[in-house]
This record gives C-alpha cells, sequence and structure tokens, in this order.
C-alpha cells in the first residue's frame, strides 16, 4: 500500500472518528438539557399522583372543600390533619371508596375539615387547602397533598412544599391563594373546624359524621371499613 492510500485512509478514520464524537457530545448535551428542564420546570414536576387524583375527581363538582352534588342530601363531614399518615391511608383507600362510589354518584356529598393536632405546621396546611378551595380546587389540593405527605416529625410543610402541591393541584391564581391562605380570616376557619371537632368529642384523626335532611349529627370516629361509611350514609338519607 502506497504511502498517500494508507494517509488517505487514516484521514477517513480520522473524520469518522470526529464525527461520531461530536454525535456523541451532542447526544450528551441534549441529554443534561432535559434532565435540567425536568429538574427546574416548577415544583408540581416532582410531585406523585397528580394524574390519579385529577382522574379520580374528574367529573364530581367541588366548592370550599366539600366534594360532590350541592343538593345532596347526606353530607359526610371527615375531620382529618393533613400531616396524619393515618389520614393518608384512609384517603387512599376508604375514603377513595367513599367518593367512588355514594359521592360520585350524588348520594351524599363530603365536607372536608381540618382537626389540627399533628404539628403547629398542620394549621399552615388546612389554612391552605381553604384557600385552594376558594378556586374550586379544594379536593385536589387535598388529595395531592396526603399523596405526597413528608414524613410525621420532618419540617417539609413550607411555603415551597404548599406552593407545590397548590400548582400541582391546578389553583389559578397562586397570588390570590398566596394572601388567602395567609389571611386572619382563613386561619380563623382552620382554628374554629379545629374546635368543632373537639367539641364533638373527637380525639383523633380522621373522624368522620353524616348529617341527613334532618340535621341531626351521628358521629363515626373511626370507622373501620368504606361500607360502614356507606351504610351510615344510607340510613341518614
Amino acid at each position: 500500500m502506497s504511502n498517500s492510500k494508507a494517509e488517505q485512509q487514516r484521514r477517513q478514520q480520522l473524520i469518522k472518528l470526529a464525527s461520531a464524537f461530536v454525535f456523541l457530545a451532542i447526544v450528551v448535551v441534549a441529554v443534561l438539557i432535559v434532565v435540567s428542564q425536568s429538574e427546574t420546570s416548577g415544583g408540581d414536576s416532582k410531585l406523585e399522583d397528580v394524574g390519579l387524583v385529577g382522574k379520580q375527581l374528574q367529573g364530581i363538582p367541588q366548592e370550599g372543600t366539600v366534594l360532590g352534588d350541592p343538593k345532596a342530601k347526606v353530607t359526610l363531614l371527615e375531620f382529618g390533619d393533613l400531616q396524619c399518615p393515618v389520614c393518608k391511608a384512609f384517603s387512599e383507600g376508604i375514603v377513595a371508596e367513599v367518593i367512588a362510589g355514594p359521592v360520585a354518584s350524588g348520594e351524599a356529598k363530603l365536607d372536608f375539615r381540618s382537626y389540627t393536632i399533628i404539628s403547629e405546621a398542620s394549621i399552615p396546611a388546612g389554612a391552605a387547602a381553604i384557600a385552594a378551595g376558594e378556586q374550586g380546587r379544594g379536593w385536589n389540593f387535598i388529595e395531592l397533598f396526603y399523596r405526597n405527605q413528608g414524613a410525621e416529625g420532618t419540617d417539609y410543610v413550607d411555603d415551597e412544599f404548599l406552593t407545590s402541591i397548590a400548582k400541582g393541584a391546578g389553583v389559578a391564581d397562586i397570588a390570590k391563594w398566596n394572601a388567602d391562605r395567609k389571611s386572619k380570616r382563613v386561619l380563623a376557619e382552620v382554628a374554629t373546624q379545629t374546635e368543632e371537632a373537639k367539641e364533638l368529642g373527637f380525639g383523633g384523626t380522621p373522624s368522620f359524621a353524616v348529617k341527613g335532611p334532618s340535621g341531626k349529627l351521628e358521629t363515626l370516629e373511626f370507622p373501620g371499613s368504606a361500607s360502614e361509611l356507606e351504610a351510615a350514609i344510607e340510613q341518614a338519607g
């Protein structure tokens, strides 16, 4: 093989290698851009079950922190603390069954009320849910909070976390939500709901009460199944 021919082949190999390195560099840069965007595109990008919560609540009316047909004859009241791990378990199990059953069918509406017993951070959490409810996204906020709940005793409930939940829940006006959740009016409502739970004799969360057309309130402090709540709803109606 002549020197000129060998040199030509080496040049071609170098060109191929250079092209391969350039292509690899482009791929690496593209991957880094995608990763960077996924990490910085907003707090709600890291939330779990945003789509699941949206599907669960789709088509069910909500006003404030009341989920279900406003004309439903029976109201099921849930007194919960958004930081409560047992409330989270109920949310994903028993309460989910009730939502899919008598709430979705229009037989009952579900009214969430804050009973702040875990820590001081439960107060701004409850206020944030009420403020989200004033924009028609109260139950989205509640359910999404539970599904992204941090470990009890940790300081995860901060402005960043609450804002992330609000965005993931679809709260449209975050500035208004921020002002509302910190207002004396909304914070006073959280305190009122907590006092109501105490007056009903509830010692823990979640606790439930059922109110039918007569207005009589029947308490169910710790139901063991969705069928128990559904039976109480049927009886109250």
